[in-house]
């Protein structure tokens, strides 16, 4: 049984990552007013450009030209929404459309359709003394984002809600025309959230194709980044509250992983596609529970105006 847990754990842990990183970009963006239903063509694009670099400098080196991956296409999307004032869910869905194609066609070009050629790893660490106890041995042998996951949430927490930056970024997403009357720029502040999201969704994007696989493919991130949207509204726009929702559909996702090399017998009663879709079906079921009760930034989604205060 403990070897069951421990196996289910230490898969739920490496998976936590990207979905974890995606859901507090995400968070970001959205407290300070602007919708990021393009964090998935951010992992996308953080996901290929990591690959990418990875294949000609060392791997370390190469999630941060991921991390500027995302925010590249964030900026893109924070042109549309916050300078030319845009509809951001359809900014947002254009940007996904356009990291699919140019991703396929990128790879298709240079690489081939099977994906870019494999890259080193990040390293993993065993932390000593650990790995022999029960359970709480899951925790070592990791690489070094899934003990970033475990932390930063909380660093998150502490920024919004004890520090003077926190505050306005809260603010500018409730009320940006009483930021704005104290003599802060409203589009600066929305602007620095956007970037900053995009950065950390272009991470998780690089964590998959840096630690949970060994290369960039067709279908990465295989819809993860709709799936740290939900973990964001599950978390009601929190940071620790969007960090357990995404462990929760981790879990899910190692649950999938483990009945299906544990309990090969499994898939003779239930069809394949039903395990695939469990992580996604996890998702849509939290979100029916939630039901009207989130708490989404007032001026989520509208676009500022100074002339209309």
């Amino acid at each position: 049984m403990f070897e069951v847990l421990h196996s289910l754990l230490f898969s739920t842990l490496d998976a936590a990552p990207a979905l974890v990183f995606a859901a507090l970009g995400a968070m970001l963006s959205e407290r300070a007013g602007v919708v990021s239903v393009g964090v998935e063509g951010m992992m996308r694009t953080g996901a290929f450009c990591a690959a990418v670099a990875a294949l000609v400098m060392p791997t370390p080196l190469a999630v941060g030209v991921g991390m500027a991956g995302g925010a590249g296409i964030a900026a893109v999307h924070g042109f549309l929404s916050i300078r030319w004032r845009s509809d951001q869910v359809v900014s947002g869905m254009a940007l996904n459309l356009v990291a699919m194609a140019g991703g396929t066609y990128l790879l298709e070009s240079f690489f081939g359709p099977n994906g870019t050629p494999s890259i080193t790893q990040l390293s993993r660490w065993n932390i000593p003394g650990l790995s022999q106890v029960p359970l709480l041995g899951a925790l070592s042998g990791h690489a070094a984002p899934t003990y970033l996951a475990l932390t930063l949430p909380f660093l998150f927490h502490l920024l919004l809600s004890r520090t003077p930056l926190g505050l306005r970024l809260r603010a500018v997403g409730d009320k940006p025309h009483a930021v704005a009357t104290l003599g802060l720029s409203v589009p600066a502040l929305r602007w620095g959230a956007v970037l900053g999201g995009g950065m950390m969704a272009g991470l998780g994007g690089a964590v998959l194709s840096t630690t949970v696989l060994d290369r960039f493919e067709q279908h990465t991130p295989s819809g993860l980044g709709f799936m740290a949207l939900a973990a964001m509204v599950f978390g009601r726009w929190t940071p620790v509250g969007a960090f357990a929702a995404a462990l929760f559909f981790a879990a899910g996702n190692a649950l999938r992983i483990g009945l299906a090399s544990s309990a090969p017998w499994l898939l003779d009663l239930v069809p394949q596609g039903f395990l695939l879709a469990l992580p996604y079906l996890l998702t849509l079921l939290v979100l029916a529970l939630q039901g009207q009760r989130g708490h989404a930034p007032a001026a989520l989604g509208t676009p500022f105006e100074q002339e209309s205060r």
